[in-house]
């Protein structure tokens, strides 16, 4: 079940729309996990369940890292305020 490439087609289909619902970029390294390993799986035969989840978790860490990088927050620190705007 696991070795078939549109099983990971259609979880990265599902975790894209789980994003819609939750913004932040939190489901999306895991669907380009599931992405990359979806196209493994097509190309490369006789992988086993282990070696396809250390592929999914390795491939949605580095999506992860480069969508951090990315889309992250601009500049290395919050935006901080000294002062209230009620104070004359």
């Amino acid at each position: 079940m696991w070795s078939e490439w549109w099983l990971w087609m259609a979880a990265a289909v599902v975790l894209v729309i789980l994003e819609l619902f939750a913004p932040g970029y939190v489901f999306l390294g895991f669907a380009a996990g599931a992405v990359v390993t979806g196209i493994v799986v097509a190309l490369v035969a006789g992988l086993s369940l282990p070696q396809l989840l250390l592929l999914f978790a390795a491939a949605s860490l580095v999506a992860w890292a480069v969508m951090r990088k990315v889309f992250g927050l601009r500049g290395s620190a919050p935006k901080v305020f000294d002062h209230d705007i009620n104070d004359n």
